[in-house]
């Protein structure tokens, strides 16, 4: 069993103040049972002020997270704020890895790493936590895919990195004070832990049009859908002008169906190559279907809120609640870009504590059997991890 706590501030620049605040609300050191670590999520600015490595160095245990653009408590919610959930057991232990850089062979490098702190015990761990960082070469599924082989199918919750700025040159991967913009953490989590996972992002009544083929893709990028050139499928659908400019399908999120019984994901749509071919972030086998699909305000309120209704459920028996909302979500929202965290907010109303933080992808098992969890890598979604 694992007991959960959260804790933030606000503080940025008076370390001593915020050292106290964030303990004062952690309580006495006999409150953290044998095994213990530390979830973090806060702003940049947290990291240059240097209360970030004041934090670790201060609470006896490892920290690991991410950067956001914003994050959510019990009490509290904001851009400029630190949130830490501090997970804590004596029958559950948890092991933490940092990879070296993830230029040049990031599959190998993760295996490498994973299998290295892995090796250590001949027990499966039964959560991977892992924060990536944000790094356009690569690829959120190869991440993902390559977690999930090295484990054998453990499940896979997480987040790759994202700040506030326009060209995002403040992510960072966070470990023990640590801030890195090539590497990635992960955090296997052994023992009596049974995590349940959920997701949503667009109701499927917002599909329009029938599903294509994709006939033709390399990774990410898309040449041919129902084996024509896939500009041809954004012409019939009136999108030549909006596929020109990346920004204008925002609102457009596309569903894409494995083919393999396993529910669909969500693709959101980057931009043309020069021989106009569509971009996506995230891969788009061939073989798969793509729907595209609209969304606004009200549709993204109404699946995180039913996301919640589903969790609440199962919230008696748990102890601690770990949500990743899509950036892009939040850029939807507009002027309201805090109403999903309000709501979120308002519908545990204190009940267990819990995280929520922004996501510039998100890692979420959709399939889970005794064997192994089917873990995927997805975009514009609202993933939760209750345990």
């Amino acid at each position: 069993m694992v007991r959960t706590i959260v804790i933030r501030t606000a503080e940025i620049d008076d370390v001593g103040k915020a050292i106290e605040e964030l303990k004062s609300q952690l309580g006495s050191a006999s409150s953290l049972l044998k095994n213990t670590i530390g979830i973090v999520s806060c702003h940049y600015e947290f990291v240059y002020s240097g209360m970030l490595k004041a934090v670790c160095q201060a609470l006896p245990f490892d920290i690991v997270g991410a950067v956001s653009s914003a994050q959510s408590v019990a009490d509290s919610h904001g851009s400029l704020l630190f949130t830490l959930m501090i997970l804590t057991s004596d029958d559950v232990r948890f092991e933490k890895t940092l990879t070296p850089p993830l230029s040049g062979d990031p599959a190998k490098t993760i295996a490498e790493s994973y299998s290295a702190i892995a090796a250590k015990t001949e027990e499966k761990p039964a959560l991977l936590l892992a924060f990536a960082p944000f790094m356009p070469e690569n690829s959120g599924d190869e991440y993902v895919n390559t977690l999930s082989r090295v484990s054998g199918g453990v499940p896979c919750f997480g987040t790759i990195v994202v700040d506030d700025t326009l060209d995002f040159t403040h992510c960072y991967v966070l470990s023990d004070g640590e801030h890195h913009r090539e590497m990635m953490a992960v955090v296997l989590v052994y023992g009596n832990l049974q995590p349940k996972f959920y997701a949503a992002n667009v109701s499927k009544s917002k599909i329009f049009g029938k599903s294509a083929v994709v006939t033709k893709s390399a990774g990410h990028v898309i040449m041919e859908l129902n084996n024509r050139p896939i500009a041809e499928y954004f012409d019939g659908l009136g999108l030549q002008k909006a596929s020109e400019t990346g920004y204008a399908m925002t609102a457009l999120p596309f569903f894409m169906d494995y083919n393999d019984d396993t529910p669909m994901v969500t693709r959101a749509f980057i931009g043309l190559t020069p021989e106009r071919h569509a971009i996506f972030a995230g891969e788009v086998p061939e073989g798969s279907a793509l729907s595209i699909a609209s969304t606004d305000k009200d549709d993204l309120l109404l699946t995180a809120g039913e996301a919640a209704d589903l969790f609440l459920k199962d919230i008696d028996k748990a102890s601690g609640l770990l949500i990743y909302t899509c950036v892009g979500r939040s850029m939807m929202l507009g002027a309201d870009q805090f109403s999903e965290i309000e709501l979120i907010k308002e519908k545990i109303s204190g009940r267990l504590p819990f995280m929520m933080t922004t996501s510039g992808g998100e890692f979420c098992p959709t399939k889970i059997s005794d064997e192994k969890a089917i873990n995927r890598f997805h975009n514009n979604s609202f993933v939760a991890c209750l345990f």
